[in-house]
Formats: C-alpha cells, sequence, structure tokens
C-alpha cells in the first residue's frame, strides 16, 4: 500500500484508508472482518468519528491486538467542542477504542464553541499524548483562517473533506488555500465517496 507522509507530521500513512460513517448499521461480525482484511492489505488509516454511533466499539474489536499498526482517528462533535467537552468526548473516545491514544483528533465542523477553546483543548490533550497530532474536517477558507491565526502556522495538520467525482468544491478556494497559505503542510484527506 503506498504510503504518504501525514500532513507537518513525520508519520507515514496508508494513502487508502478506511472510513467507518454507518459501519455500525449491518452484521457486526461482517464489519470487523471488512476492517480486519483492510488492515491485512495495507489500509491501516481508520477513521471514526463520536457522531458514528458504536462505530467506534466496532474499530475497537476490529484493531485488537493490532492497535500499534493502525493510524487512527476520531472526531469531536461541535456542539461538544468546548476546552473541557473536547477533553471528555476524547477521554470517552479512547475508552471506546480500547486505547491509550487517537494519532488525530479532529473538530468534525466548526461549531458555536470558541476555536481558541477546542484548540486550546487540542493542545492540552497532545501534551498528554492522549492525541498526537489534530485537525479540522469540512472547513472552508476562512474557517482555515482562523484556525491557523489561533494556533499558528504547522499545528494543523489535516482538514479532512468531502471530495469525489461528484463534489469537487474545494479545488476552487480550500486547495488553493491550503496550497498558497501552506506550502502543502497540511493533507486534504478524502472522505465519504458517493458511489
Amino acid at each position: 500500500m503506498e504510503q504518504r507522509r501525514f500532513g507537518s507530521t513525520q508519520r507515514e500513512v496508508a494513502a487508502i484508508g478506511q472510513g467507518t460513517w454507518y459501519i455500525d448499521n449491518g452484521d457486526r461480525a461482517s464489519a470487523i472482518a471488512a476492517l480486519r482484511q483492510g488492515l491485512d492489505l495495507g489500509m491501516t488509516h481508520i477513521d471514526t468519528a463520536q457522531m458514528y454511533g458504536s462505530a467506534e466499539e466496532v474499530v475497537a474489536e476490529a484493531i485488537a491486538g493490532r492497535r500499534d499498526r493502525v493510524f487512527l482517528v476520531s472526531k469531536v462533535l461541535p456542539g461538544n467542542a468546548s476546552r473541557r467537552g473536547t477533553i471528555i468526548a476524547c477521554e470517552k473516545s479512547l475508552a471506546r477504542l480500547h486505547t491509550d491514544r487517537l494519532d488525530s483528533y479532529l473538530l468534525h465542523w466548526r461549531g458555536q464553541h470558541p476555536l481558541e477553546e477546542t484548540i486550546a483543548a487540542f493542545e492540552q490533550l497532545q501534551h498528554e499524548g492522549k492525541i498526537l497530532c489534530w485537525g479540522v474536517s469540512n472547513f472552508d477558507v476562512p474557517d482555515l483562517e482562523a484556525v491557523q491565526k489561533i494556533a499558528g502556522e504547522g499545528s494543523l495538520v489535516c482538514n479532512q473533506v468531502l471530495y469525489h467525482l461528484r463534489e469537487r468544491a474545494i479545488e476552487h478556494a480550500v486547495i488553493p488555500w491550503r496550497d498558497s497559505q501552506m506550502s502543502g503542510a497540511i493533507s486534504q484527506y478524502v472522505s465519504r465517496p458517493a458511489f
């Protein structure tokens, strides 16, 4: 499996990952088997979220005994993204995932809580070793600029975005901003392709 550097981190991550949105709607054993098969094929980047029902528990079963081979990403809901709420949400995700750390933790989309609070929580979690890096999801250019102003260049490692053949809006503003402002330091990674 092709590997690529993840944002400004030194981590090499599988170029093709496994998403878990709605994975808990089907047969649990089949879902676990599918995730394990993906891991066996080198798709060691697994993305999940607090919002995805019991997906984190499914992922926990799938990665049991393999945690060190997985680049594990989860996301905090905007409604929980106060400083204290982000820390609590992360600790609950860690418990559901049966792990002591996330490789990356994202704000699922911008909400009512000030970004300063969420970023402060991310920095605290990173200092404590509970997350190795942090990023955002579904952010447009004004939101990315706000994060960069608060956190400084190099802190934000990714913006997980919706991007596929029928949804290419990020090509107009988000990707050009990344290329001009960050010299490619932010990884854009694709989420939820439509088939």
